[in-house]
């Protein structure tokens, strides 16, 4: 079963630094996340998500390369990437993997302007080296959601938080 960390930041890079430091510990093994998403307010109150996956690309490659080989079946290869690339945008656009994206942005509309946060699902982790990797971290975020138990939390909010509640 996955868990939910939400970690909010009082600027917009601190989630993306964030980010790229969870996914170096991704390529080392240290954890393993089903989906991280850094939400931003920027200072005109827009709430935009910054998925890691293009799901409209991923979707328009593989949509292009079935619908060409289909189109190889019909005599038509050219029609069939066309209509598969098509398909797969689409299809791509309208699938929503991980957590909600409704959820995210009703949680950024609560932030102030200028403000982040980064949402990770997290499959599987080592949590002793996940949290020596995150101390780089200490002061300048705080947890705002997780759906861990309350000692995995509360050790997240020694490290992240500079006065852990």
């Amino acid at each position: 079963m996955s868990n939910l960390v939400v970690i909010a930041f009082q600027d917009e890079q601190t989630a993306f630094e964030l980010r790229a430091a969870l996914a170096k510990m991704q390529k080392e093994y240290l954890i393993e996340m089903e989906d991280v998403v850094v939400v931003t307010k920027g200072d005109d109150g827009k709430v935009k998500l910054h998925q890691a996956q293009n799901l409209t690309a991923l979707g328009a490659a593989s949509g292009g390369f079935w619908g060409m080989l289909i189109g190889m079946i019909f005599l038509n290869p050219l029609l069939g990437a066309a209509v598969g690339v098509g398909a797969g945008a689409l299809s791509g656009a309208l699938t929503d993997v991980g957590i909600d994206d409704k959820f995210m942005k009703e949680l950024g509309e609560s932030f102030q302007n200028g403000c982040s946060a980064i949402f990770i699902l997290v499959r599987k982790a080592t949590g002793d080296k996940v949290l020596e990797g995150l101390s780089a971290f200490h002061g300048k975020g705080k947890v705002i959601q997780t759906s861990l138990t309350k000692d995995e939390e509360e050790a997240l909010r020694k490290v992240i938080e500079a006065n852990p509640a």
